[in-house]
């Protein structure tokens, strides 16, 4: 095959037949999701009495973020301060023009049932969980709509015990509407926030990694004490055989 394709100027990749086949299902999969939502967007403009080709021709020219490779990674929900937000709001706008997008519906449910709690074997006879990462993503301190603070209420509903650790999140540093979220919403969760990640590691059975970062990464690789892993942000921690067997991610 690949000296049937060497005229051919493109990377050659080679992988699992399996895997070769779920990329050509996720692909049309994806270009079935992407006509869906063009046409959901199309029809949400004309009842506005917009261009929707206007608007979506302007939408493709960001190729940082709207035609990219970015989002397309396996993990954990999506929440902050702007998506959630945005998608409500646009269906509430759907609504009034007497539309009900179904694609974007779904995606809306998808935020009201976000957190899927621990894997059965992480939950089985364990009661002490640590929790790396509080705010929505990396480099920011918002923890306006964050799915980690959402799973965190659900385990601390569920009785376990629970300590938190986030370096970019300094409850003397915040302010604004970051500040009154922490202290009208989620004030039992601020009280769980450690200062270092070793006092939020110390006797933990199972640890949350619930963002993206080098600090935890470090940490869960030396970490000695046979806890389960959990990784929700897709670390991948290199971990020793042993470790391996106690290591699991979200979507992976």
């Amino acid at each position: 095959m690949a000296q049937l394709y060497a005229g051919v100027s493109a990377p050659l990749i080679r992988t699992r037949l399996a895997v070769a086949e779920m990329v050509k299902y996720a692909g049309n999969a994806y270009h079935a999701l992407r006509v869906t939502f063009a046409n959901e967007i199309g029809n949400i403009c004309k009842r506005l009495g917009l261009d929707g080709k206007e608007v979506l021709e302007i939408f493709c020219r960001d190729e940082k973020l709207n035609v990219s490779a970015a989002y397309l990674q396996p993990g954990f929900a999506f929440g902050g301060s702007c998506l959630p937000k945005d998608l409500r709001a646009l269906l509430y706008k759907a609504k009034e023009v007497d539309l009900s997008p179904p694609c974007c519906a779904r995606f809306s449910r998808a935020t009201r049932t976000r957190s899927p709690g621990l894997p059965h074997r992480a939950e089985s006879g364990k009661e002490k969980i640590a929790v790396l990462g509080l705010s929505f993503k990396p480099g920011t301190d918002d923890l306006r709509e964050s799915p980690t603070a959402e799973l965190i209420e659900t385990m601390i509903g569920k009785g376990y015990r629970v300590a938190i650790y986030d370096r970019e999140v300094s409850l003397a540093r915040l302010y604004g509407s970051n500040k009154a979220y922490i202290e009208q919403t989620i004030p039992h969760i601020s009280c769980l926030m450690k200062q270092s990640i070793e006092t939020t590691l110390d006797g933990a059975e199972v640890i949350v990694v619930a963002k993206k970062s080098q600090e935890f990464q470090e940490a869960i690789e030396r970490l000695g004490n046979g806890a389960y892993v959990v990784d929700l942000a897709n670390v991948r921690p290199r971990l020793s055989p042993e470790k391996e067997r106690k290591y699991e991610g979200i979507c992976w």
